[in-house]
């Protein structure tokens, strides 16, 4: 991130990023990241100091969903409307999709009315199917595998806060699952060391985690595993966790309960840290079961500050590709 691009660089990315669909970090270069988080960056200052920029004007963003949101659907919604641009909610109960219409005639149909699609959905092949048949781009809002949005907005937080985002130690405490993946996936592109600690038998997939390590190696980065939370949290800028069942596991929450009692991040983990380290969290949280009252309601504690870069972040991204 401490590498200043000229105004070429910046419109040979900006090119290069026209018409591509966002569906995992590891598809981006260093180099895109890092102008995706600037752009974010540049558009809050846009709307803070209340310049109008509206490079999606006369354009409509289809919002598939079929998991329950807060945060996905307020920011994209808002975010398509202070770019310029329309946003049409559409739910599995809405949508031909939720009859038996393939995934395929979906993508090609809605092709014909929109500008781009974001989905938010369990499978993360259903975001795959989407894109491979749609010819416009596609978001991925959210998987059970990735949550890319979410990583870009939290590395323009940390970089916001912390001034850099190379040799930055991100410790995520907790299950295993698609918040892990994109940090590992963003974090080894951007030079980041991601130290997991996960109870046995929720690792984190074993082919994202070699992907990254394989990226790490170019950019500098590192991706640890760990069994013991206050290893992972040694020395580390950022202290990052998750609920422990995810949308679609709350069946397994008791199980889980059980699995994860030593993974919560509390007074004892975060003195590990370093004394000025950030507390995340992708919300929603809850409160004494994976992180203590003390800490996310803390000094240290940057939630809404996140929450906030998910609109940011997202109209870098819709701003890139879909302009």
């Amino acid at each position: 991130m401490n590498q200043i691009m000229t105004e070429r660089q910046k419109e040979e990315l900006a090119l290069g990023l026209k018409g591509r669909d966002f569906i995992a970090l590891i598809d981006y270069t260093p180099e895109e990241l890092r102008y995706l988080i600037q752009q974010a960056i540049d558009l809050k200052r846009k709307l803070k100091t209340g310049e109008v920029y509206q490079p999606l004007k006369g354009k409509t963003l289809g919002m598939i969903f079929e998991k329950n949101s807060t945060r996905t659907r307020v920011s994209f919604e808002v975010g398509m409307y202070q770019l310029g641009g329309h946003a049409l909610f559409l739910s599995g109960h809405d949508l031909q999709i939720g009859r038996g219409e393939t995934i395929s005639d979906t993508a090609q149909t809605l092709s014909r009315y929109l500008n781009g699609i974001m989905i938010r959905t369990y499978a993360h092949k259903t975001v795959i199917e989407l894109a491979r048949a749609a010819t416009i781009p596609v978001i991925n809002g959210l998987t059970d595998k990735m949550h890319p949005c979410q990583a870009l907005a939290d590395y323009q937080t940390i970089y916001e806060k912390k001034g850099k985002l190379e040799g930055i130690k991100l410790a995520y405490i907790g299950d295993g699952n698609n918040m892990a993946h994109s940090l590992m996936m963003g974090g080894s592109k951007l030079g980041v060391h991601v130290a997991v600690a996960s109870p046995e038998g929720y690792d984190p997939d074993p082919e994202i985690v070699e992907m990254a390590r394989e990226q790490a190696e170019l950019t500098g980065g590192k991706i640890t595993l760990h069994r013991d939370p206050k290893e992972a949290a040694a020395d580390a800028d950022v202290i990052y966790t998750d609920v422990w069942a995810s949308m679609g596991f709350e069946q397994e929450q008791q199980e889980r309960e059980k699995a994860f009692r030593d993974f919560q991040v509390n007074d004892d983990v975060v003195r590990y840290a370093k004394r000025d380290y950030l507390f995340m969290h992708c919300l929603p949280a809850h409160r004494g079961e994976e992180v203590a009252e003390s800490v996310i309601d803390g000094p240290n504690s940057v939630i809404f500050d996140q929450a906030e870069n998910r609109l940011h972040a997202q109209k870098a991204i819709m701003a890139a590709i879909m302009s």
